[in-house]
């Protein structure tokens, strides 16, 4: 049984219900989360489609991000500007290096979420748990994934997620649904589980008159940090 203890104990202490998180107050206190990640080391990371090895994945992806944030705090978005334009270079280099080792092997986010959350899960919920520092992200969970809350939590974070009006809402007046560009960029994934967007989203919200043919605008997406002000 692999300990999420200390994980769950400083996202409890570091992150706010609203899915914001002190870094300010954390990157004071960065050896913690760095030695538990340490500290797993060796797991069997054998590629086996249990709740704990899904737990494990998620609480990496967002642990490292957050490491990763704290390594550079402050700063104020994961894809930083210079001179008014935006610098892709490095945005794209903070999900693409292979920048983080476990277990004998070094990864990279995009190869924890693309090559093992959804090659081996096909899960479309699981763009609802792991999040990449940015206000436009799903909320962080201030708890640690669990093998036996995993399923529960994936099923709130979904509903959690598309009933945030800042993520998903309905304007009855163009009949429009506008929704987060996640829903645009992992598509496929969605359709997976429904016949369409909108088909998805009546899943946890049953109250829209959606149907497959509802026009859809996707939502300009907020890279700001996903920061709060220390108390």
């Amino acid at each position: 049984m692999i300990d999420f203890a200390v994980w769950d104990s400083l996202l409890r202490q570091y992150v706010d219900q609203q899915g914001r998180v002190d870094y300010q107050a954390w990157s004071q206190q960065p050896k913690t989360l760095m030695n538990w990640l340490a500290g797993l080391e060796p797991l069997d990371l054998k590629p086996d489609l249990t709740d704990e090895q899904l737990a494990l994945w998620i609480n990496l992806y967002n642990a490292f991000t957050i490491s990763t944030i704290l390594e550079r705090y402050p700063i104020a978005s994961i894809r930083p500007v210079v001179l008014g334009i935006p610098n892709w270079f490095a945005f794209l280099r903070f999900f693409q290096r292979r920048a983080y080792r476990f277990s004998n092997q070094t990864y990279s986010l995009a190869q924890i979420e693309n090559k093992i959350l959804r090659d081996r899960w096909h899960d479309p919920r699981i763009h609802f748990a792991i999040v990449c520092a940015s206000i436009g992200c799903p909320l962080l969970r201030n708890a640690a994934y669990t093998s036996d809350l995993v399923e529960h939590q994936l099923e709130d974070d979904a509903h959690r997620f598309i009933n945030n009006l800042d993520k998903v809402r309905y304007d009855a007046q163009t009949e429009t649904l506008y929704c987060s560009k996640i829903f645009k960029w992992y598509r496929q994934d969605f359709l997976q589980v429904a016949g369409s967007i909108p088909d998805y989203i009546c899943i946890y919200r049953p109250d829209l008159p959606l149907t497959a043919e509802t026009a859809i605008a996707y939502l300009d997406y907020d890279w700001s940090l996903n920061q709060r002000t220390s108390s």
